[in-house]
């Protein structure tokens, strides 16, 4: 039976590989949240991989508060970068494989196409910047990591923008949300899936894109929010970028290629509107 260690656990990529991880029990997870393991302690790294052998760790731990970390750039990078070092290094002292979730961030968005893995990365944010670090320190530091960008992630767990988009639509009567950014909404229990299932049928190493298919922009998905979710009183306009300044600036077009992950794995992967309307069911069950 193979032991899989999930940092980050109390994350929305983390609480959906817990979900998920019910539905198979020929594999054995450990799920260490930030009150059990601090990844950016490294004595702590290598000492936990020492009491809890794994033959894969997921790294689902990651400081994604985008704008902060313009203020806050060594804190984003011991979590983004160091930590995905440490554990690229526990990894490789145990013989484990290391699945490390990256960003579409590590793209500057002035692409036309959408992105395939070996295009040039030109982050244009320190979240993006130590992302990337993070995704080479792994490539080096561990000869089995496997490592997947993704965009645009949500779920019923966790803070993100399609719980925001229902938060506002039920409390206010307009709302502006930017249409010049474009790109693919990943719905974190999708992206769980595609990871177990490269697991099931073995890693093979190497860099990954992975989002859902199809492509919107983010006014686009807020519309889509508020009508799967019949909210009908609130007035949702569309805003260029400078209309809505952010502290960071994001990728006009991130669109994610997901060729290669496809054809690797055999996965199939859903439409963004119909894993958007299966998290909107369970949030409703929720409330």
């Amino acid at each position: 039976m193979k032991q899989i260690v999930v940092t980050g656990a109390g994350g929305q990529l983390g609480s959906e590989m817990r979900c998920l991880s019910a539905a198979h029990p020929d594999l054995e997870f450990d799920f260490a949240d930030s009150s059990r393991l601090d990844v950016t302690d490294r004595q702590a790294v290598l000492a936990y991989l020492d009491a809890h052998p794994a033959d894969i760790i997921v790294n689902c731990a990651a400081y994604t508060a985008v704008d902060r970390a313009e203020d806050d750039a060594e804190a984003c990078r011991r979590v983004n970068a160091l930590a995905p070092a440490y554990l690229a290094e526990a990894a490789e002292v145990h013989g484990a494989t290391l699945i490390h979730v990256s960003t579409d961030y590590v793209f500057d968005g002035r692409n036309f196409r959408p992105y395939v893995e070996t295009d040039a990365t030109c982050p244009a944010t320190v979240y993006g910047r130590t992302k990337l670090e993070g995704e080479r320190r792994v490539l080096e530091g561990c000869s089995r990591a496997m490592v997947v960008r993704t965009s645009w992630l949500y779920s019923s767990y966790g803070n993100n923008f399609v719980k925001t988009m229902l938060r506002l639509g039920r409390t206010r009567s307009e709302l502006g949300v930017v249409f010049d950014q474009v790109g693919t909404p990943t719905y974190a229990a999708d992206l769980a899936c595609a990871l177990v299932e490269s697991i099931r049928q073995g890693i093979v190493p190497g860099l990954y894109h992975f989002s859902d298919e199809g492509v919107c922009s983010w006014y686009d998905l807020a519309k889509a929010v508020h009508r799967l979710a019949g909210i009908t009183t609130c007035h949702v306009r569309p805003l260029h970028t400078d209309e809505y300044p952010t502290r960071a600036c994001r990728p006009h077009y991130s669109v994610l290629d997901k060729t290669k992950i496809k054809q690797t794995y055999g996965i199939a992967i859903p439409h963004w509107e119909a894993s958007l309307e299966a998290c909107l069911k369970i949030l409703n069950s929720q409330e």
